[in-house]
């Protein structure tokens, strides 16, 4: 059970095991007989669930969770809209793509025009499982119609963990090597820096890494971010990948827009993230909550940047895009469209940062507040202004303690993570800041 676990975020310490419940003592014992040491577990005492109903989650002894983490299922677990169309779809017809089905279209049709500019006009939609599959996709995509093989991403950016999006994810930690090919740049640090100087602080570093690529004989083929920076600590000043754009185009690179965090209504201002920054980006790749716990993902590209991959290449992908997976992830959209989520998450996001801007004054260990709608970062600080991990750690699992689930996030893990489900309702934000309230005045 001591076998090194790497980097990661509000890790379980399997050295901690002997002081947890019996029961689940055994529980992870034999989770890691049967899965071996490459398995993570959240919080120190790690949390058993057995179903899931909207924002709650239930352990098998019927003790209820507030989760406020879980952006997998925006729409909450269980959701009765997803439940049905996968049901009815699966007990109709379920197959690959080769052949002519309406779902899939149908999805593509109803989505295209949500993402504006060029791909609005005449974009098209790839369908895969995971979001790793589609940023793997794009970056294939990239180097094909660039003929250059460079990645600059941010500085502890996460993109995936196939082979090559792993090696452009830098928050996996340093014994997961990045590609000789990647390139970093800091992320827009808003409360370190003057927000207004962040794009082009950006844009500069951008140029010079794209440079160097050049200089190695690699040159740059891509760019990628999320919207809102969800591994570097979370930051929301809107604008800042304006500059950036503009810089890697200027660099002959495209610009990829990773939107599975910060996508699908989840700012609460547009349904996608990038459209905060106000860009035109050549591809943008989704995932997780797409089907609300269904494995779907995609990208949806620029028609002429597709075009000499399509010419060239043969794309296949066995279960992307399969009947079910479209029933699914045309659920999500009617239902996000049709029940106001955008509007809905912009309030209770405003109710949680409003409640949090409160206690900031009582509680000197809140060094920032930023986020945008159910997407909301806690900086953790010393007196000195130095990140304090700890501190966030006491209170990650002090929350979990009291049933509340939240995580952490940033370089140095001190950045309180909250991104509950879309549905988050006020009173699940009363409850959220409460037991916060309780947390902080035990634990800092």
């Amino acid at each position: 059970m001591s076998t090194p676990r790497g980097k990661m975020v509000n890790a379980f310490n399997p050295d901690s095991l002997a002081g947890l419940p019996a029961a689940t003592q055994e529980a992870i014992r034999r989770r890691d007989r049967l899965l071996g040491p490459a398995y993570r577990l959240f919080y120190e005492e790690p949390v058993q669930v057995s179903r899931g109903l909207g924002t709650k989650l239930y352990d098998r002894e019927g003790n209820e969770y507030l989760d406020a983490y879980n952006n997998v299922v925006p729409l909450g677990h269980c959701h009765p809209r997803v439940i049905e169309a996968v049901t009815r779809q699966m007990q109709t017809l379920c197959t690959h793509t080769r052949y002519i089905q309406d779902g899939i279209l149908d999805y593509a049709e109803a989505m295209l025009p949500s993402f504006g500019g060029r791909i609005a006009a005449a974009g098209h939609m790839m369908f895969t499982c995971t979001g790793s599959e589609a940023n793997d996709l794009a970056m294939r995509i990239a180097r094909h119609v660039t003929g250059r093989r460079g990645i600059i991403c941010t500085a502890e950016a996460y993109h995936g963990n196939s082979d090559l999006t792993a090696s452009f994810s830098p928050s996996l930690g340093n014994r997961s090597p990045l590609g000789t090919w990647v390139r970093r740049i800091p992320a827009p640090d808003s409360y370190r820096h003057d927000p207004a100087t962040l794009g082009r602080m950006m844009a500069a570093a951008v140029r010079a890494e794209a440079q160097e690529l050049r200089r190695h004989g690699d040159g740059l083929a891509a760019f990628i971010a999320d919207a809102l920076f969800s591994s570097d600590g979370i930051f929301a000043t809107p604008e800042v990948l304006r500059p950036v754009a503009e810089a890697v185009h200027a660099e002959g690179g495209l610009f990829v827009a990773d939107e599975v965090q910060s996508g699908f209504a989840r700012s609460g201002e547009r349904f996608w993230g990038f459209q905060r920054h106000g860009i035109d980006p050549d591809i943008v790749t989704m995932g997780k909550p797409m089907g609300n716990g269904y494995p779907v993902a995609g990208i949806a590209i620029v028609a002429d940047v597709l075009e000499g991959f399509g010419r060239d290449t043969r794309y296949f992908n066995t279960f992307g895009g399969n009947g079910v997976a479209m029933a699914a992830a045309q659920a999500v959209l009617d239902t996000i469209r049709e029940e106001a989520l955008i509007e809905s998450v912009a309030r209770v996001g405003a109710e949680i940062t409003a409640g949090l801007r409160a206690l900031a004054p009582r509680f000197e260990a809140i060094g920032d507040i930023r986020g945008a709608g159910l997407y909301i970062g806690v900086e953790m600080i010393r007196p000195d202004g130095s990140p304090d991990a700890a501190a966030a750690g006491r209170i990650v699992n002090g929350l979990r303690a009291a049933r509340v689930l939240i995580s952490a996030t940033g370089p140095d893990s001190n950045v309180l993570k909250i991104r509950p489900p879309l549905v988050f309702s006020s009173a699940d934000a009363d409850r959220l800041l409460s037991t916060l309230e309780t947390v902080l005045a035990a634990t800092v």
